[in-house]
């Protein structure tokens, strides 16, 4: 039995346990050890994330008070069925790409570099974690700079010289975005006297229509967006993304946008109040037609692309779309939508990003002329490829059809019936790029490297098996993540004013 003592600690363990893992890889200069380490912490993530949605669920939401202040005075750890349902999905991300790291990041990194990767790794981890957990508004700030510097250094550890680049063009516009934040929890913190999450909601009533927390709220709208890369604050994605070494793509891509979705969900919803920011404000119609804007122009981009990796990047921006267009709708149902694909997505961009990191493993890339045939050669990998593009295109019985179910009901139940059909036009246009990968992979006859291509270790395999399964089984059972998805709409339209 674990003892209760452990249990309060759970918060923050979720945070130091890889802090301190990054402090020891930083200080280890043997690759094997700080892959082995890293393993291990990561393994334990989910594990504590897990113990904490199910106290979550049975007993209500966790706080944790640090150095004996309690909030508002000290900084909160706040775990509740939103951000508990992040956790897991960011923690246990990390633990299944990890047994692929080792010899994707030996294939395409440095050795000198390999232990430095995985330190950079944890600090990233654990401040996508921080900004999950935390009731602070300026303690989220201090994560989102920690996992942002940290994702420069990942993405800059590419072998590509255009990896330098796209690090500091990233840096460039992260500052931006992150700064856009921290002038907005100023002035909140201006017209409220406090930084608590909670205590800010109780706050915010009396000053809400005051210019300040206006202004507030655009700020960190506008910096959120960058940060999630909503179209057209994206440009920093689709180089940052082929760029980065594999296994860095698909932990960006699978975590990193979904805590920033996640901190203006928290926000709208819990801090300012769906009433006042939908309602009051004309946020509804610039949400939409950004996200629409998105699902289009993006997935358009993406069909002329002949980078599979940057093809999938644009991909993501398109998909961003449509998590964001749940929120536009500010329905019960339309939030469920946007809050399950937030979870979908990470599965099938996972499975997406570890299967070209297997092609570019044994030929080298990812160009798709370069990639004729290579479902001959290495027909497991493709197969996962396969199934996590069926899911991005939205076909029953994967987990991308389920999302856009709930968002095309919200549509519906809005009386927005030409958005549906939007959704399942944009959903088209996927069929087109990922067809186009399809093709070439399996009906061209393989040429160059290619045609000495085999699939790659298990090491390699299981992990992104494992993420393609979860696109068919969540799929096909998706009572876990819609019912959690559907908990997460009613505490978010609940707010946190009690």
């Amino acid at each position: 039995m674990i003892s209760t003592q452990l249990l309060d600690q759970l918060p923050a363990l979720q945070v130091c346990l890889p802090l301190a893992g990054a402090a020891l890889c930083a200080l280890i200069d043997r690759r094997y050890i700080a892959w082995v380490l890293t393993t291990l912490i990561s393994f334990a993530m989910p594990v504590i994330a897990v113990m904490m949605l199910i106290q979550v669920m049975t007993v209500g939401p966790i706080s944790y008070a640090f150095g004996g202040w309690e909030p508002p005075f000290g900084i909160e750890y706040r775990v509740d069925v939103v951000n508990g349902f992040l956790l897991v999905l960011i923690s246990v991300m990390g633990a299944i790409i990890m047994p692929y790291a080792l010899r994707s990041v030996a294939a395409e990194i440095a050795r000198n570099k390999q232990a430095w990767f995985y330190c950079m790794y944890l600090l990233c981890l654990a401040g996508l974690l921080g900004m999950a957990i935390t009731a602070d508004a300026f303690n989220a700030f201090v994560f989102m700079e920690i996992s942002s510097l940290s994702m420069y250094v990942l993405i800059a550890l590419g072998r590509d010289k255009r990896a330098l680049v796209a690090a500091y063009q990233y840096l460039i516009l992260g500052t931006i975005g992150a700064t856009l934040y921290v002038i907005g929890v100023g002035l909140l913190f201006a017209m409220t006297g406090t930084l608590n999450f909670g205590d800010m909601a109780e706050r915010i009533v009396a000053v809400e229509q005051s210019r300040p927390v206006l202004a507030a709220l655009a700020f960190i709208t506008v910096g959120m967006c960058l940060k999630l890369a909503l179209f057209p604050l994206h440009v920093w994605l689709p180089n940052a993304y082929t760029g980065a070494p594999s296994v860095a793509t698909a932990f960006i891509a699978s975590t990193a946008t979904k805590v920033a979705v996640y901190l203006l969900l928290r926000f709208y919803f819990s801090i300012f109040g769906a009433a006042f920011v939908f309602e009051d404000l004309p946020v509804t119609p610039i949400l939409l037609v950004m996200s629409v804007a998105a699902m289009f122009a993006a997935s358009i981009v993406a069909i002329f692309q002949g980078n599979v990796k940057r093809m999938l990047a644009y991909s993501s921006v398109a998909q961003m779309g449509y998590i964001t267009l749940g929120i536009a709708l500010a329905t019960p149902i339309g939030l469920t939508g946007g809050i399950v694909h937030l979870f979908n997505h990470a599965l099938m961009k996972g499975a997406l990003f570890m299967a070209l990191g297997c092609v570019a493993l044994r030929i080298g890339g990812c160009r798709l002329d370069a990639m004729a045939g290579i479902g001959r050669r290495m027909p497991i990998t493709m197969a996962a490829f396969v199934i996590a593009g069926l899911s991005l295109i939205g076909v029953p019985g994967t987990v991308g059809f389920v999302s856009k179910w709930y968002l095309a009901l919200g549509a519906i139940e809005a009386g927005w019936w030409w958005l549906a059909f939007l959704i399942v036009g944009s959903s088209l246009l996927a069929v087109v790029y990922i067809g186009r990968v399809v093709e070439v992979a399996w009906f061209r006859a393989p040429t160059g490297t290619a045609a000495e291509a085999t699939d790659p270790p298990l090491s390699m395999l299981i992990p992104t098996w494992i993420l393609a399964a979860a696109c068919i089984a969540f799929g096909l059972d998706a009572g876990f993540t819609a019912g959690v998805a559907a908990e997460a709409a009613d505490a978010l339209f609940a707010g946190l004013r009690q």
